[in-house]
């Protein structure tokens, strides 16, 4: 990375790629609607249509089975409801069963109520509770509807990676749902659908290094499908009304691209963090990482110093240039506790910084990053060994 500051917060926000801003730029100079007939129309619909071709690609599913929407978080909200169709024919879900370590957009519970929605419980690596998730399933009563299962694929503030495919085979076994958040796992993680066992995924352009502003609702098939979220024009095959955000859906497809060729590179990021961690645990004995002995996103390290708050330590990151997360992104302009490490068993009071590294990172930056965290510990054990006031 470029000198100056160091961005070490890859699972909030990726940089947007040079391709992506390419494509974009691109796209940006296109006039038609993707919905018109004539040549610009044809045009613009043509590079909808090379997108989806390589989201489809990095879900291994057909193009046909990509809905582009605004983000995941309504892409969540547009499948997690209890309002499906099979062609013509209704069908009913009934429950929506979560972790309790899921991003808030799926931990809302999407369109059911409130008293439709099951939190499930998890380890103190955070990982869902099969034995707990069986239960819950055999107390659900199939003759009101489908059980539904919501969960991440890896986990947006720890990197732990979820058992999605055994939970599906549980849910399945019942006859269930299962709706997977791959939002932080693409480029990070094989994203095939069905390997998962899933029946829907959710992803994010931004995470990968595409736009912001700009998810996608992948499904299994074409025949099961979730009422639509928002109506309108019939556009997305009726399944999401609005004209397509086409500048957008081109930078996403450019990113999915790239995020298949990156998965080559996985293990230097892997390395460096690995590296970043030992060197963490030699210069600070007492450090918690958060889910180490699990497997976990290569690029994610998730700690806890004793006696700092998260929130003071990512200001002090901060001033040495350094730019790192105190939990998720999208609750850092709120007051409270990770419900994440709460969910775990962990310090929530505490708290912790999550480092997310991406595949431009260097050993250099670890040693940046490294020499901005030697001088934090060192005011914080200075303040450990100072004198208490009578």
């Amino acid at each position: 990375m470029a000198t100056g500051r160091l961005y070490f917060d890859y699972n909030a926000t990726a940089p947007l790629l040079a391709d992506a801003r390419s494509a974009m730029v691109d796209a940006m100079a296109l006039i038609g609607n993707p919905s018109s007939v004539h040549a610009e129309g044809r045009k613009a619909r043509a590079v909808v249509s090379g997108a989806r071709d390589a989201v489809a690609r990095l879900c291994g599913v057909p193009a046909a089975q990509i809905v582009f929407c605004s983000s995941a978080t309504e892409a969540a909200n547009h499948v997690l409801t209890p309002e499906f169709r099979m062609g013509r024919s209704p069908v009913r879900v009934s429950r929506l069963f979560v972790s309790a370590v899921e991003h808030p957009a799926m931990l809302e519970g999407g369109r059911f109520a409130p008293e439709q929605v099951t939190v499930l419980p998890v380890d103190d690596n955070g990982r869902l509770d099969l034995a707990a998730l069986s239960e819950a399933l055999a107390t659900h009563d199939p003759e009101s509807g489908q059980a539904m299962l919501g969960l991440q694929l890896a986990n947006n503030e720890t990197g732990v990676i979820q058992p999605v495919r055994e939970a599906a085979e549980i849910v399945k076994a019942r006859h269930g749902l299962v709706v997977v958040d791959a939002v932080q796992a693409a480029g990070r993680l094989p994203l095939f659908l069905e390997a998962l066992g899933a029946d829907f995924m959710i992803l994010s352009g931004h995470k990968l290094g595409g736009p912001k502003g700009i998810g996608a609702l992948v499904s299994a098939g074409e025949i099961l499908m979730p009422a639509p979220l928002l109506r309108g024009g019939g556009q997305e095959k009726g399944h999401r009304g609005g004209t397509e955000n086409l500048v957008c859906i081109a930078g996403f497809g450019a990113a999915a691209e790239m995020a298949r060729g990156a998965l080559a590179g996985i293990e230097r990021v892997a390395a460096l963090r690995d590296h970043l961690e030992a060197r963490l645990r030699e210069l600070a004995p007492d450090v918690i990482i958060h889910g180490a002995s699990v497997d976990r996103l290569a690029n994610t390290c998730f700690f806890s110093l004793p006696g700092l708050k998260a929130e003071t330590a990512q200001i002090a990151f901060d001033m040495e240039g350094v730019a790192v997360s105190a939990g998720a992104a999208c609750s850092s302009g709120k007051i409270g506790t990770s419900h994440v490490l709460s969910a775990m068993g962990a310090d929530a009071d505490l708290g912790a910084i999550r480092v997310s590294l991406g595949h431009d990172h260097t050993e250099d930056d670890v040693e940046r990053f490294l020499k901005a965290f030697t001088a934090i510990n060192t005011r914080r054990m200075a303040r450990k060994r100072a004198p208490v006031a009578a």
